[in-house]
């Protein structure tokens, strides 16, 4: 179904861009199920991903690079997993998957235990895996955050853990507001000025619905996710500051998609009520002439060093974007946890006002016309304003630095959520 956009820029974004100024805006996998049942009229035209521009790392192609990371992943996913079982975490500080190294960085404090030296030792006949020193512990860091989120107030946007374990990240609109709200603390602070979070919002799909598409609230509008499964029914997530429990979602024409049936800001996801197929609207990154569709399947953790792309009802594909912190905590007015900080490498659009709640995706490698659920658009740093890209390029910001809220924060909010396959 060809789909045609109409602009449309909502109060709520409007009035916290005007409260908040230039900064960061909002930008508004457990067990798998079957697609729903499809519309027999429904388009289901599906084509590779193809990222624009040099590929990183000296790789012949996207679809090698994005193979060592899948590898990269599977091994990290595994350490992660180890990690829960030591008690408060071990030394763990954190982990980046960096495939343009062909090379996974363990970052501990400490010594490592007999549990974790073993299975590094089997993981090494995969992948090559570097384990270095940490200044400080994830879980030091982590009580850290929570002392300077609870006493900083509007003095910083965001705060997030080095994954080296070096020490914290905080940014503010005013570096000095935000280094004095960080002090007092036994961990060395790097604060960034300039960097705050604002909340940021295809058009005429039918059920079962795909993410990717245009939705509408008393809100304002934003884009679908993935589908999933919730509680034995379908749904279809997006993000939390898009709406409220209770609340009706439309499409662009007016059609219902549902019931908003669960919400949770601090996490910012919800869960829309209706009948959803486990496809991501697409296009070419750069040409909304061409529109296609791509089933999911599966879903991915979220690593520092990671590649992916981005669907948006407003801004379209985007892709080249790379994970540059986990676990931040950001301040949009209030507080957001869990959300991961990403980059558009060549800086230009990665989303924008109207993508929030649309689809994070990563491309499989085997088959670069399937995508991996990573997480749903959260914010963008409106400081690294760029020309928007896609169907709405007017009349609204769009950032070349966002955030997401990753999967982890989905399963966090809703337990036993499931991602619907395509």
């Amino acid at each position: 179904m060809k789909l045609s956009p109409t602009t449309r820029t909502t109060g709520r974004f409007a009035r916290l861009a005007t409260a908040l100024g230039a900064g960061l805006v909002l930008v508004a996998v457990a067990g798998a199920h079957p697609a729903a049942a499809q519309d027999p009229g429904k388009d289901t035209t599906t084509q590779a991903i193809e990222p624009a521009g040099a590929v990183p790392g000296g790789f012949a192609s996207w679809k090698d690079l994005l193979a060592t990371q899948e590898r990269l992943v599977r091994a990290a996913d595994r350490i992660t997993a180890a990690v829960a079982q030591e008690r408060n975490g071990g030394g763990y500080a954190g982990i980046v998957v960096a495939p343009e190294n062909h090379e996974l960085r363990l970052y501990w404090k400490g010594r490592t235990s007999q549990a974790i030296d073993g299975l590094v030792g089997q993981l090494r006949g995969d992948v090559a895996v570097s384990v270095l020193p940490a200044r400080h512990s994830a879980a030091e860091l982590t009580a850290a955050m929570a002392r300077i989120t609870k006493r900083a107030g509007s003095a910083i946007t965001s705060i997030a853990p080095r994954v080296d374990g070096s020490g914290l990240t905080v940014t503010g609109v005013d570096a000095g507001r935000a280094r004095s709200a960080a002090s007092g603390e036994t961990v060395p602070i790097t604060v960034e000025a300039g960097v705050r979070p604002q909340l940021a919002t295809r058009w005429n799909d039918s059920p079962p619905w795909y993410g990717g598409g245009a939705w509408q609230s008393p809100g304002g509008g934003c884009s679908t996710g993935f589908a999933v499964t919730y509680g034995g029914s379908s749904k279809i997530l997006s993000a939390g500051h898009c709406a409220a429990a209770g609340n009706t979602a439309t499409d662009p024409t007016g059609e219902v998609i549902g019931s908003v049936t669960q919400d949770n800001n601090g996490l910012d996801v919800l869960l829309i009520n209706t009948s959803a197929a486990g496809r991501v609207f697409n296009n070419p990154v750069g040409n909304v002439s061409t529109e296609y569709n791509n089933p999911v399947i599966g879903t991915t953790s979220s690593y520092v060093g990671m590649w992916l792309c981005t669907s948006g009802a407003y801004s379209g594909t985007n892709c080249s974007i790379q994970v540059q912190q986990t676990g931040v905590t950001i301040n949009v007015g209030y507080l957001i946890t869990g959300t991961v900080r990403a980059e558009q490498s060549a800086h230009t659009n990665a989303v924008g006002q109207g993508d929030s709640g649309g689809s994070v995706e990563v491309v499989n490698s085997a088959n670069t016309s399937q995508v991996y659920a990573a997480g749903v658009n959260t914010a963008i740093d409106t400081s690294t304003a760029v020309t928007c890209t896609g169907y709405v390029t007017s009349g609204r910001t769009c950032a070349w630095r966002m955030y997401y809220s990753p999967w982890s924060n989905a399963t966090s909010a809703f337990p036993g959520i499931a991602i619907t396959l395509g």
